[in-house]
């Protein structure tokens, strides 16, 4: 019985840990684990736990654990995030921009903003396109 209670806490502090973690190789081998411990309570033996961890273990990491990745991969969106999001985007100028300041609005938050070099200032109310974030500075050229 000895055993099978190691197994059992070694498979409870596994899949706790798994938390920690989050890429399923402890929850798996943490079900290896518990599988082993099962075993052993029926059986008996540390040499029959072994042997069923080990196999429910490769088991679990194998089959299981691809096709929980791929189901909760496919959850997540691969878009653009943060300031990528913002490239190409459209704003309106709130306050004169040059190719040393300004002030535009760029989906309702005001943002600092330069236009590229060589290019004219842009007065208040004119639609700007968001070329790349410098910062906390959006670089912008006026829309046509």
């Amino acid at each position: 019985m000895t055993a099978a209670v190691i197994w059992l806490i070694l498979g409870v502090v596994l899949v706790v840990a798994e938390v920690l973690s989050g890429e399923f190789v402890l929850l798996m081998l943490g079900g290896g684990a518990l599988a082993a411990g099962g075993v052993s309570l029926l059986v008996g033996g540390p040499v029959v736990g072994g042997v069923v961890f080990a196999v429910a273990s490769v088991l679990l990491l194998l089959a299981v654990r691809p096709a929980l990745r791929k189901r909760l991969d496919r959850g997540v969106d691969s878009g653009a995030m943060h300031h990528e999001a913002l490239l190409g985007s459209t704003a309106v100028v709130v306050a004169r921009v040059d190719g040393h300041g300004g002030r535009v609005k760029i989906g309702g938050d005001l943002w600092s903003a330069r236009t590229t070099e060589g290019h004219e200032a842009i007065e208040p109310g004119a639609q700007v396109t968001v070329l790349s974030i410098s910062g906390a500075t959006a670089v912008v050229v006026a829309q046509d």
